[in-house]
């Protein structure tokens, strides 16, 4: 992937304010697509992310893995070209193409050259709006999905995370693995395929994020051209997902010589007031890139894992508040024991006015570094569009986390971490740690 040149970004970055570098422009298409754009045109080169909101929740009953199967179909032969003939147009454009399936969305990622604009947007539009779907590639990719689920059927991590979803959502789209079953995926035949294309690849549910060097006009053009002859509407969205998950610990049985641990409760929505105190609560607590408590208390002193981390996850349709760690069988249960511990802490005592200081200091000077290229800053347009940010956001946001106070954190994490209510799924052979709901 073509990047920026570091040296000018961090110049621009601590030179002056993010808006200087990351000047978002609001564009809507003659056909009324709307899309958020950097423009860049230090480079010849540019980058469009595109989001179908959805993803695998849009699943049919029955046919749980066919909008990941069909999502990596799309550059297997589009319009007259076979799945050779359409990686070799890319290929001889110096284009990049990316198509990927997630729990709330489908993604396309393009990346191509100025002078090979109009062609590789053509091509990629043979692939969103005449995919081939021949059934030798149904067979081919869909040996590949199945090889993939053989291998983590016996992987503890994997095994931990499906468990703990299927607990945390039950019957909802959310507690299954979206790439489905063994049985359900070689159930799939070309028919639920295209069904899958027609509830996911629609206008209605559609966001897009562009940089590099293109003008908001050319951009508004290629959109039409690209995205236009798409369905208008695909598949109602699921309902919200309740998290059921209780309080307890459920212990998975696998021969291995350390176990896997993944912990989790209900979390807190992005548009929550309390959201951003609750952001910088579990940097403190466990988030990554820095000496987080459970890092200290549970690696550094005690020396019972290698690495332990805590996230907020806000899914399109539920809030998470997730951590994992391994650890040897003998010694699980202490450190088990440790994380509900700093759990009741956070929530009794809140923190300390040099966590909170250290916290902000590297939430918000790592922040500015993640828009270090096209692609990434395409990902983010998007990824702001989903969860109802506006453009304003980039300047803003560390102000927000620069303004939560002490008392705040106090107050978020006695409504957010509850020790009775922390589910621990443990695959493994942990000694003395029994299931206990």
């Amino acid at each position: 992937m073509i990047r920026f040149a570091m040296a000018a970004l961090l110049t621009a970055v601590f030179a002056a304010p993010l808006h200087a570098a990351i000047d978002i422009q609001e564009v809507t298409s003659p056909g009324g697509i709307e899309a958020w754009l950097v423009e860049d045109h230090s480079i010849p080169f540019a980058a469009i992310e595109i989001r179908f909101q959805g993803g695998g929740s849009l699943d049919r009953e029955g046919k749980r893995g066919a909008v990941n199967l069909m999502t990596g179909l799309l550059e297997e032969g589009a319009g007259e070209m076979d799945a050779q003939a359409f990686a070799a147009a890319r290929d001889a454009l110096a284009a990049s193409f990316g198509f990927d399936s997630h729990l709330d969305a489908v993604s396309v990622s393009a990346r191509f050259l100025t002078e090979n604009r109009d062609e590789a947007m053509a091509l990629l539009r043979e692939a969103l709006v005449n995919p081939r779907f021949d059934q030798e590639a149904v067979d081919r990719v869909r040996g590949q999905v199945l090889s993939g689920l053989r291998s983590e059927a016996t992987d503890p991590n994997t095994m931990a995370s499906r468990a703990f979803y299927e607990m945390a959502f039950g019957t909802h789209p959310y507690g299954s693995d979206m790439r489905g079953t063994l049985e359900s995926v070689a159930a799939l035949t070309r028919d639920d395929v295209v069904n899958a294309y027609q509830d996911a690849l629609a206008r209605d549910r559609l966001y897009v994020g562009a940089t590099g060097d293109i003008t908001a006009e050319e951009l508004g053009v290629l959109l039409d051209e690209l995205l236009g002859d798409l369905p208008e509407t695909g598949a109602p969205l699921p309902d919200p997902a309740e998290v059921s998950v209780t309080g307890g610990v459920t212990v998975i049985p696998f021969e291995t010589p350390q176990s896997v641990v993944f912990f989790g409760d209900a979390g807190i929505p992005r548009d929550d007031p309390d959201f951003f105190a609750a952001f910088v609560a579990d940097a403190i607590l466990g988030g990554s890139g820095r000496q987080s408590r459970l890092s200290t208390e549970v690696r550094e002193k005690r020396g019972l894992t290698y690495g332990v981390g805590t996230a907020l996850v806000n899914f399109d349709l539920s809030d998470m508040l997730l951590g994992q760690f391994a650890s040897a069988n003998d010694r699980v249960g202490q450190a088990i024991g440790i994380v509900r511990d700093e759990w009741a802490k956070i929530a009794e005592e809140g923190v300390t006015d040099a966590e909170l200081e250290e916290a902000k200091t590297y939430l918000t000077g790592a922040y500015p570094l993640r828009f270090d290229g096209n692609g990434t800053i395409a990902r983010i347009l998007v990824g702001m569009q989903m969860d109802g940010l506006t453009p304003a956001y980039v300047t803003e946001r560390n102000d927000k986390v620069n303004a939560v106070t002490a008392e705040d954190i106090r107050r978020v994490a006695q409504r957010l971490y509850r020790p009775d209510n922390l589910r621990f799924v443990v695959v493994g052979q942990p000694e003395g740690v029994e299931s206990v709901n």
